[in-house]
């Protein structure tokens, strides 16, 4: 089902692009995945970047294993003014928890909360300083699947950076807090992500990032990747990752990124 279901939107995509003079495309496209950190770049004006993909990870611990299965991780993301984007993101996801060589438990495909939010262009680059956006969401109880639907509304926001260190190579960070699953303990989040240009098309990069709860332990994970430009308005992206911290023995990623012209 995501084979099929990404096929079908690169195959759309490609259509789409092809079919007309896409009056963005001096714009550099910009991405918020295939890293945890979200960059502090808005989307242009008037335009939908689409954001999509899926992921597998999992974790052992006392000979019990949890694998997740996200068959389609997306964000729906609108220029509605030079500085300000709207945005709204969903996860599909499986579960399954094996031990003893067998299954303990196979969950039904589910529907996270929808995330909506903004970001908020504050500054550009200049002398130094770096580019700054914030960022802010909400996470929608009544939207969710009932076996993963939360009693309150989860919370989040960050401010995002970035700063250009030459022609080839960029450090970009966020640092923010959170509030979900119906916790009522706060979680400061950040994340720190330098990216480097191979070429005019492909990218790689590495990261570090986690999170610390008020009165639980932190997490901390890295992950690495590259991106493949295809068009200017195209992009491909892989990665993986574990955890440095107990939580996560790997993570696999692949997804690819469009801009739709007004």
């Amino acid at each position: 089902m995501k084979r099929k279901s990404l096929s079908f939107l690169y195959m759309l995509t490609v259509g789409f692009l092809s079919a007309q003079e896409n009056k963005h495309e001096s714009v550099e496209m910009v991405t918020d995945r295939p890293d945890a950190t979200e960059s502090s770049r808005v989307v242009p004006k008037g335009t939908i970047q689409v954001e999509t993909g899926g992921f597998y990870e999992s974790y052992k611990d006392m000979g019990v294993k949890s694998e997740t299965w996200v068959y389609n991780t997306s964000l729906l993301r609108y220029g509605l003014l030079d500085n300000l984007e709207l945005r709204l993101g969903w996860d599909v996801s499986e579960s399954i928890v094996k031990g003893n060589n067998r299954t303990i438990s196979a969950g039904k495909t589910t529907i996270s909360p929808l995330l909506f939010g903004v970001k908020l262009g504050i500054t550009e680059e200049e002398n130094g300083m770096p580019e700054i956006a914030f960022i802010g969401h909400l996470q929608l109880p009544f939207t969710a699947s009932k076996v993963k639907r939360p009693e309150t509304t989860g919370v989040d926001f960050r401010f995002a950076l970035s700063h250009t260190l030459n022609e080839k190579s960029s450090i970009a960070y966020n640092l923010g807090a959170q509030w979900a699953d119906d916790s009522p303990e706060m979680a400061y989040v950040y994340t720190v992500a330098y990216g480097y240009s191979l070429s005019g098309k492909i990218a790689a990069f590495v990261e570090l990032y986690g999170d610390l709860p008020e009165n639980s332990n932190a997490n901390h994970l890295w992950d690495a990747g590259v991106t493949y430009l295809l068009k200017p308005n195209l992009q491909l992206d892989a990665s993986f990752g574990t955890s440095i911290t107990e939580g996560q023995d790997i993570l696999l990623s692949a997804g690819l990124s469009f801009r739709l012209p007004n």
